[in-house]
């Protein structure tokens, strides 16, 4: 199989070699130069994309996610097979794969017919992220993925909980995306409004990604592009 990783978090992102760790495979890496977190399925078509060839396999792009994507797929690896994005520095459960930057690389490789699977790492502060478990928890779930009958047009969006250390590994739930939305609260400074909200404060429909992952499970749900 051809590989093909990227993020939203940057090319020089501990997420990304985490990733990289639990393919242990050859793969392809095109990632975004600069940090992309929550910008969504935007792409880049009114100015030039400038790719830089780090070496043999790994492809810094001045521009984001999807452009990522599209790059890969038109001109760095047109025989990939497999797409993976992450493991991204943060939750992108329900909603939240509309704006995520992550998610969306995975989608833009769904759109072209490209099996893709996005991975994220949702964050409990003040617990720090391991990324060595992080990454043997992919080797887990990717290794099921590969059984899985994937349909046209749709990809995998993965989320891992954040457990405190020494916890028994979670198990691997496949669920619904919770379709609910993110808290709206605003802090209001004049004519300004700063965004508030707090992650772990949103809706926990039962049963759904959210609910499953905050719950200490590595949720898995199937979208459509």
């Amino acid at each position: 199989m051809a590989f093909i990783l990227t993020n939203d978090d940057g090319i020089d992102a501990p997420g990304l070699q985490a990733l990289a760790e639990a393919i242990n495979k050859e793969v392809i890496i095109v990632a975004p130069k600069k940090h992309h977190s929550g910008c969504g399925h935007q792409v880049t078509t009114h100015r030039p994309i400038h790719l830089d060839r780090r070496d043999v396999d790994t492809y810094a792009v001045e521009g984001t996610p999807a452009d990522c994507t599209r790059l890969a797929l038109a001109h760095v690896s047109p025989q990939t097979q497999w797409l993976l994005s992450g493991i991204n520095a943060g939750g992108n459960l329900g909603v939240d794969s509309y704006i995520s930057g992550t998610v969306a690389a995975a989608r833009e490789a769904a759109i072209h017919n490209v099996a893709s699977v996005a991975i994220s790492q949702v964050i409990r502060r003040p617990l720090v992220i391991d990324w060595q478990l992080a990454s043997r928890w992919t080797t887990k779930v990717l290794t099921q993925l590969w059984q899985k009958p994937l349909p046209a047009k749709h990809f995998w969006n993965v989320n891992f909980p954040h457990l405190v250390p020494g916890s028994p590994d979670p198990d691997v739930v496949f669920c619904k995306p919770s379709d609910c939305p993110l808290p709206l609260k605003y802090d209001i400074e004049g004519d300004s409004f700063h965004y508030v909200g707090e992650y772990r404060n949103r809706d926990r429909r039962t049963g759904t990604d959210v609910d499953i992952c905050f719950s200490g499970k590595i949720a898995v749900t199937l979208l459509k592009a």
